[in-house]
């Protein structure tokens, strides 16, 4: 019975010891990607207890690998790269050259044969896209110029690795044959690739979309479902079978062609469960073939190795970045990004098994040195700070960083009173902006080179930097400034800036951006005086306009929003936003069923009248708080103006009050006056 069911047990024992040590590696504060791989080693053949089929998990796999491809190519974007590709196409090339020569180098110390040394060198060189964007974005650097290039440059390793599978099954899988031969055999491959990569391009782009927009349209979401699974895996093993080419070049195009529809983001969703379940099989199964005896045996390489993926990759990427002048903050984002490998190398390294060139000890110390960089690569993000600040204090490696990238002017020496603005992106530039245009004094401080331009081109002072390094904060002279305020989404960035800022301006008055209900309390507790949760904002609009809809009283409406709003910063309770609100809820309490309308003057009689004349309070109950004249609207401060046929009178009052007011000025036909 066990035999019969060994695949069985194999997938839902590897599924639940991976869900184990994600959990695990999430309290730990490491990437998930380390507890899937644990997890697999777990249920391995190398481990006691439970042995599971390694075989039959690598064929499930094979579905991770398809999947990840299918997704990498869902998200490739020729306009992003294209905006970042005079740094990111050849510093790409660059490095997967550099890192190749290192990783051989290296393999022919440790005695490998030369094509085992090939295959180290490329499983070296390719750094993992899944880790590089999760620690972007947990660092707040995914939309930074340093995160835009360092995603271009991983989506030019990832199409240079896909080449990279097709040519080395010719190279590696030939034999003895002459190099003729072997030419040949890389001609016809690449003869294959294009004609397929044609074919995909010029018919599968007509073809795909029009298919799903069909079955979107007419037939039941499982279906829909269905057919994007057919699509990224029929096209990955139609690759494989008719043109003899790897099912990761045709799951990629696939997810190429599929990224022109209009259903792109659909499909996107739609393959996001199949992508995650299968990845997490693709790294389980990774773990199954890793041997904790080999790594030990071998523990001297196994450190030396991962000192090659994480020092060596980062002084490699470092001195790129100072080939091509990418700035001090740009070049530590990207070298620390790609100081890690992952899945693709995972890939390279199974291949170099299947063409008998890696064996299964040089596979494990592949494995074992990704698991560990990986580990290891959100703390390498850690050390991005001081070292920028290091760099800074550093006058020549400083300007050998930033020779080619845009100067600013330094604020002036004088300047006090103003408002210090952190962060330019979408909120930071309309307070900017706004500011600007009343006149008040602004500096902007932008860690991210391109929205710093889009800064100084509006005509805003800008000072490039990162504000949570106190040097930053006091070329933005804090401690004569009137007020902070903190656009930036990372709260803990935002509770340091606080704060530093109040240590030299001990009477700052602070303004803050908030995500979080924790990150609220830290930021009150840290000084900030006023704050904005911009997601509960939206969704308190989108609950008064609901209402209005729905024909609730303005005053109802407003009860209920001040009441979400005092929950909403229970975390404030003690600080001026707080007392306000409190306030103007006590003041709506007072203004029970009043109500505000505007009612235009059409009566003769009443035009050519001044409201005193008309004595409209005393006879309807309705105040009059404002005028449209000409189509101005302006606060009726002068009660002795005479009012004109067509003016609009804004009334405050009760239904009844505002109905008779009304009948007082409009209620008559129309008369030329």
């Amino acid at each position: 019975m066990h035999g019969d069911t060994i695949l069985l047990m194999t997938f839902v024992l590897a599924l639940v010891a991976a869900f184990v040590g994600g959990l695990t590696a999430r309290m730990l504060k490491l990437p998930p990607l380390v507890g899937y791989l644990l997890g697999g080693l777990a249920v391995g053949p190398f481990t006691p207890g439970f042995i599971g089929d390694s075989h039959a998990m690598n064929q499930l796999a094979e579905v991770g690998v398809m999947f990840m491809m299918f997704g990498t190519g869902l998200h490739f974007s020729l306009k992003d790269l294209n905006e970042v590709k005079g740094i990111a196409i050849p510093g790409a090339v660059l490095q997967i050259t550099l890192g190749t020569l290192a990783g051989y180098a290296l393999a022919q110390a440790f005695g490998w044969e030369p094509a085992a040394g090939v295959m180290l060198g490329l499983s070296v060189s390719i750094a993992s896209t899944v880790v590089l964007i999760k620690n972007l974005t947990d660092e707040g650097l995914y939309h930074t110029q340093g995160g835009r290039v360092a995603t271009g440059w991983l989506i030019v390793e990832d199409l240079v690795t896909v080449l990279i599978l097709v040519v080395l099954p010719v190279v590696f899988g030939s034999g003895d044959i002459s190099p003729q031969e072997i030419a040949q055999e890389i001609a016809l491959a690449l003869i294959k690739t294009v004609v397929f990569v044609a074919l995909m391009l010029v018919v599968g782009s007509r073809v795909l979309p029009w298919l799903l927009v069909r079955i979107a349209r007419f037939c039941p979401r499982e279906l829909f479902q269905l057919a994007v699974v057919v699509i990224a895996l029929g096209t990955a093993i139609a690759a494989a079978t008719l043109f003899d080419l790897s099912v990761a070049l045709g799951a990629f195009l696939a997810g190429v062609v599929v990224s022109g529809s209009k259903l792109s983001h659909r499909v996107a969703a739609e393959t996001i469960p199949f992508q995650d379940l299968f990845s997490i099989i693709f790294f389980a199964s990774v773990g199954m073939m890793v041997n904790p005896g080999t790594l030990f045996a071998h523990m001297p390489e196994l450190l030396v190795l991962v000192a090659l993926i994480i020092l060596g990759k980062w002084l490699i990427n470092m001195l790129l970045g100072l080939l091509f002048s990418a700035g001090v903050s740009t070049s530590l984002t990207i070298a620390a990004g790609l100081s890690q490998i992952g899945e693709f190398s995972f890939i390279i390294g199974q291949t170099g098994m299947a063409l008998g060139i890696l064996s299964a000890d040089q596979y494990a110390l592949i494995l074992g040195s990704a698991v560990i960089s990986i580990a290891l690569n959100s703390f390498v993000f850690k050390l991005e700070r001081p070292l920028e600040t290091y760099m800074h204090h550093v006058p020549v490696l400083q300007r050998l960083f930033e020779r080619r990238v845009s100067t600013f002017k330094e604020p002036p020496h004088d300047l006090q009173n103003h408002v210090v603005i952190v962060g330019y992106g979408t909120v930071g530039s309309v307070v900017a902006d706004v500011l600007s245009e009343l006149e008040v004094p602004v500096l902007v401080v932008e860690r991210d080179l391109p929205t710093a331009e889009l800064a100084e081109a509006a005509g805003i002072p800008v000072l490039v930097g990162d504000a949570a390094n106190s040097e930053i904060l006091r070329h933005a002279h804090v401690e004569r400034a009137r007020e902070l305020v903190l656009t930036i989404s990372r709260e803990s960035s935002a509770v340091k800036i606080a704060y530093e800022s109040l240590a030299m301006h001990a009477g700052l008055r602070i303004a803050a951006r908030a995500t979080t209900e924790d990150g609220l309390a830290s930021l009150a507790e840290a000084g900030v005086v006023e704050a904005v949760r911009p997601e509960l904002e939206g969704g308190i609009e989108l609950l008064r306009h609901t209402l209005l809809d729905l024909d609730f009283k303005a005053n109802q409406i407003q009860a209920f929003v001040d009441a979400l709003r005092v929950r909403g910063y229970e975390a404030m309770e003690d600080s001026a936003r707080s007392q306000r609100v409190q306030a103007f809820e006590q003041l709506m309490a007072s203004f029970d069923e009043v109500n505000m309308r505007w009612v235009e003057v059409g009566r003769c009689e009443v035009a050519g009248l001044t409201l005193t004349e008309i004595n409209l309070r005393a006879r309807t109950g309705a105040q009059a708080i404002a005028m449209r004249h000409q189509g101005l609207v302006m606060p009726i401060h002068d009660a002795s103006a005479p009012l004109e046929a067509g003016d609009t009178l804004g009334l405050m009052g009760t239904n009844e009050q505002i109905d008779a007011a009304v009948v007082l000025l409009s209620d008559s036909e129309d008369c030329d006056c």
